[in-house]
């Protein structure tokens, strides 16, 4: 005796439902490239950023993120590698982030990611010393739904007081200046508003990256809604010396860099070792009788462990 149609059209109904959300939760592929610079051979070293990309590998990881290239300590040649290495697995993805930590520079209104070994003795070699932001932009540009890119760089310029200025026009300032992300789908956050500056922290993370570690891959919560809890964390434990800002242009689709969990089965509805697959049916009730119960746990048999099959007796 098989499944009554009824039944096995709820069946079929519940395990459509249990499947559409695996797949939803897997069908994204998420690549992020984390580059922490503190080992400065000219400048001001810097003790967080390795830990930095330490902690935040670990929680992409968590999320079940595809691919996830953590460096540290790159000269230029390093990060050019890398970044060209990254644009290639942004191909085909639906969600890239660029995670930054170590020095940056804003110079005639662009903004430099600084290599540990730029010297920068004059404001002529930050073009050839350092990598422009806009080429960080073009490495993520191949992602559908989402291009972010993370800035903890808006630390104090440790080349300002040495680095001769020969160029009539401009010049280096304090931070980093403001860049709007022109590209669809794309978010830039910054540790910290224009012209002011990121703290490297007193403990093992600075304050950006703690809040980032603690808010960005919350499951379920919209990214715009993660970076508002960011912000406002930073600003809290800073006492409003550091608050971060992002420049977007996302459309109106919530966009999540972990789903949602799938909610937990009830204790009193767990299945049992025998069986690996979900109860598809209450129990019935009082009233339907000993007979119904019976079909019910014959039902559910034949779920677990398929038709019943007749014994013969051998000759």
């Amino acid at each position: 005796m098989g499944l009554s149609r009824g039944r096995f059209q709820r069946v079929l109904f519940a395990f459509a439902i249990l499947v559409s959300g695996i797949v939803t939760a897997q069908a994204e592929k998420r690549v992020a490239l984390l580059i922490g610079n503190g080992a400065y051979a000219s400048g001001a070293q810097l003790l967080n950023p390795r830990n930095d990309v330490e902690a935040l590998r670990g929680v992409l990881k968590a999320a079940g993120f595809d691919s996830i290239e953590a460096q540290t300590d790159l000269d230029r040649g390093s990060m050019v590698k890398a970044l060209r290495s990254f644009e290639e697995k942004v191909q085909g993805s639906d969600i890239a982030v660029v995670f930054y930590s170590g020095h940056g520079i804003e110079f005639n209104g662009q903004n430099f990611l600084i290599p540990v070994d730029a010297k920068l003795v004059s404001d002529r070699d930050i073009e050839d010393e350092t990598l422009s932001l806009d080429r960080v932009l073009r490495a993520i540009d191949g992602a559908a739904k989402l291009k972010l890119v993370l800035l903890d760089a808006c630390r104090d310029n440790p080349f300002a007081n040495t680095m001769k200025r020969s160029l009539t026009r401009g010049g280096a300032s304090r931070g980093l200046a403001r860049v709007d992300a022109a590209e669809a789908n794309m978010l830039i956050a910054y540790a910290a508003a224009p012209g002011q500056l990121a703290l490297d922290g007193d403990g093992r993370n600075s304050p950006f990256t703690s809040a980032l570690v603690k808010h960005l891959l919350t499951p379920g919560l919209d990214i715009r809604l993660a970076l508002g809890k960011i912000r406002d964390e930073v600003a809290t434990t800073t006492g409003r010396r550091q608050i971060p800002f992002q420049t977007g242009s996302l459309g109106g689709d919530m966009i999540q860099l972990a789903p949602a969990t799938p909610p937990r089965q009830p204790a009193g509805r767990r299945r049992s070792g025998r069986c690996s697959r979900p109860r598809c049916d209450p129990e019935p009730a009082g009233e339907r009788g000993r007979e119904a119960a019976d079909d019910v746990q014959r039902d559910r048999r034949r779920l677990c462990h398929g038709p019943d099959r007749q014994v013969r007796g051998g000759g």
